[in-house]
């Protein structure tokens, strides 16, 4: 079983990458239970319609996920050259992340579990 070089190998999985512009927040201390229904609001709207969707929703992880995409966005004008009217969310989801586990002390000597939960987002925005 001849393997090819380590070069070949290289240039064989940057071929595969994806290329779409995209935006990644890692440990944002939000659970992804709540990330995931802002995110549901926006997925698949153009670029400028989520931002107001984003900018007017009361949730707090809005405003994280607001940054984000307007990241992405900043990303896919600077890097690839698009065009911000074209663009918009083809994918968006949240990820499990680390758990933070903290204690409550309760009545008669007991602890409680707090479970401080936090998730990895990411939008990937492309140009229709």
């Amino acid at each position: 079983m001849a393997t090819a070089h380590r070069s070949q190998i290289k240039r064989e999985r940057n071929a595969q990458k994806d290329t779409r512009p995209s935006a990644k927040l890692s440990f944002a201390r939000i659970p992804v239970q709540k990330a995931c229904f802002v995110m549901d609001a926006i997925r698949g709207k153009d670029v400028e319609t989520a931002l107001a969707i984003l900018q007017y929703n009361p949730r707090y992880a809005s405003s994280v996920i607001y940054k984000l995409l307007a990241s992405a966005v900043a990303n896919a004008e600077n890097n690839n050259g698009m065009n911000r009217a074209n663009l918009y969310v083809a994918e968006c989801y949240a990820n499990n992340g680390p758990i933070m586990k903290r204690i409550q002390p309760r009545a008669q000597g007991r602890a409680y579990r707090i479970n401080k939960r936090m998730s990895h987002l990411n939008v990937i925005l492309d140009e229709r």
